[in-house]
């Protein structure tokens, strides 16, 4: 519990950023749909003119004349690729930056398993990304409130944001798996991480070759058209993720606990 708060109490200006910038532009988005709305179906017709660039976004199955439609599309610009990012800088500092910042002696001198410390960062990170989500969609509930969309707030909007969560959730323990492996530096591999599963979701919604990518990337359960038309998860993509999510934590705490410690 004590490595738990510590660990949050030391990443909260990073949380505090992360959290204030993805509520602030996800809310105004919210807040300017009403002047958006009267241009939305012009939109709707656009894209539809504009073949694979919207199907590589998914936005050539969504309806931007309704408000789930453009809720959908914008949610995964802010929320899904910025929430990646953050849980991927989150989890691959989580573990390395004890041998980075030289406090990894000081740390494990101290009467703790090595399988503590691994499980207190693990639980901080978790913490830090169920904060981050739970801010977030107050602040977009919030909105919808306020814009007079009340009957948006359905199975599906909240569906979005579970999604994107469990995304950040993916994301977050392969690249703590990914830290244990490393003694310095971290943060480009955690960028990296994120960047290239969201390129890969947009990869194999431009052909059909590609299609079994999505089975390797998280942002596959996190297509809105498919969420706001089925109003349920795709689940076989997410059993998967959650197979790659177990493999990564589970060869991170058995490197760690052998681990030459620098």
């Amino acid at each position: 519990m004590k490595i738990l708060l510590h660990e949050t109490k030391r990443s909260r200006w990073s949380l505090l950023i992360w959290t204030a910038v993805i509520s602030f532009m996800l809310g105004i988005t919210v807040l300017i749909y009403p002047e958006m709305a009267p241009q939305m179906n012009e939109m709707t017709d656009m894209f539809a003119d504009m073949g694979s660039f919207t199907a590589a976004f998914g936005m050539d199955q969504l309806n931007f004349g309704e408000f789930m439609g453009y809720f959908a599309v914008e949610c995964g610009n802010v929320l899904g690729l910025g929430g990646a990012l953050f849980a991927g800088i989150t989890g691959i500092t989580a573990l390395v930056k004890e041998e980075r910042d030289r406090t990894a002696e000081f740390l494990l001198t101290h009467p703790v398993s090595r399988t503590e410390v691994v499980k207190g960062k693990l639980l901080s990170v978790l913490a830090q990304i169920s904060v981050l989500n739970l801010v977030v969609m107050g602040v977009c509930t919030l909105g919808v409130v306020a814009i007079g969309e009340k009957a948006a707030l359905t199975a599906a909007f909240f569906l979005l944001f579970l999604a994107y969560y469990l995304l950040q959730l993916e994301i977050a323990c392969i690249t703590f798996g990914i830290s244990a492996f490393l003694k310095k530096g971290g943060v480009a591999v955690g960028l990296g991480v994120g960047f290239g599963f969201y390129f890969l979701n947009i990869l194999s919604n431009l052909t059909e070759e590609a299609e079994v990518l999505k089975y390797i990337t998280p942002f596959a359960y996190c297509e809105g058209s498919y969420i706001v038309e089925n109003k349920a998860l795709d689940i076989p993509y997410i059993t998967v993720g959650g197979g790659l999510t177990a493999i990564a934590l589970i060869a991170g705490f058995w490197y760690y606990r052998r681990k030459d410690i620098s």
